[in-house]
């Protein structure tokens, strides 16, 4: 049988120039079936496993996509019939960080790759649904054991302020006593613990930029309303482990003190990587001014 030959020479060199050109490659009938023997040995994608998709979806995933694919909210997306490869790629993107989303990266951090697999497949088997179709919330974080603390302007400490650049909001973050001694002593939030957000609207100049006092922080305006988390006694108890924080609920109030509604899932992931703060994003400021008292 005769012998195929491929020349490879470098570029711009004339015969006999170089250890590199003309160097003659042999394809004999033994090479190719190494080559052939190359590509099959490469590691073949992995099968997903439908059931442990569906199990992981309506475990944790259908807090908020809904565990039939369908969101539970106009501002989260349908998963239902979404292409597979564009699920996974989304999953890994967020969860190495290159997409940057603080609520899924912080799930999708959680997630094996046999997660990943499962998880698209298994959304990506269910029927799309019409855009005017919602899921229910999961019941356990549809209600909250959060009630509003009246008052607590005479017995909370402000602690923080911090302006909202992004949707131009000036915010004064309160702690009642338990979580102040807790912090102080540098343990762990306890049982007990409330913490207030209160969320004003900034004064805007006619440029519609945020008016800054003497003191560095935008001036409010109109008050939007409170986001309250509070602690309790086997509170998370029926909260997936992945989205738990502890024994830490979540609510929202308006202006009247009034109950809104609200997912605790996006709370409770968006505070998930704060495990070694109690779940707490202000708890070092929050520590300073409780050992400056």
């Amino acid at each position: 049988m005769p012998v195929r030959r491929i020349l490879r020479g470098t570029a711009g060199a004339r015969p006999g120039e170089g250890d590199t050109a003309m160097k003659p490659i042999l394809r004999t009938p033994g090479v190719l079936a190494l080559l052939s023997c190359s590509a099959l040995a490469q590691t073949p994608p992995p099968k997903a496993d439908l059931a442990a998709g569906q199990a992981r979806v309506e475990a944790v995933c259908a807090a908020c996509h809904g565990a039939n694919g369908v969101s539970v909210a106009d501002n989260i997306p349908n998963l239902a019939g979404q292409r597979v490869a564009y699920l996974e790629a989304q999953l890994r993107a967020l969860k190495s960080g290159t997409r940057k989303n603080p609520i899924m990266g912080a799930i999708a951090a959680q997630l094996g790759s046999d997660d990943i697999v499962n998880v698209a497949a298994y959304f990506s088997s269910l029927q799309p649904a019409y855009a005017a179709e919602k899921s229910a919330q999961l019941p356990a974080l549809a209600k909250t054991n959060v009630v509003f603390p009246e008052n607590y302007k005479a017995t909370f400490t402000m602690y923080q302020t911090v302006n909202r650049s992004d949707i131009n909001q000036v915010r004064y973050l309160w702690a009642n006593p338990a979580a102040l001694q807790a912090a102080r002593e540098g343990k762990p939030m306890p049982a007990g613990a409330v913490l207030v957000l209160e969320q004003h609207a900034a004064r805007l100049d006619a440029d519609r930029k945020p008016v800054t006092g003497s003191d560095g922080f935008y001036v409010a305006d109109r008050f939007v309303g409170y986001t309250v988390m509070g602690s309790g006694a086997g509170w998370g108890d029926a909260f997936p482990e992945m989205l738990r924080n502890g024994d830490w609920n979540y609510a929202a109030f308006a202006p009247d003190m009034k109950a809104r509604s609200v997912n605790q899932a996006e709370c409770l992931a968006c505070h998930k990587p704060l495990d070694k703060t109690s779940f707490v994003f202000s708890l070092e400021p929050m520590a300073k001014v409780a050992k400056a008292r």
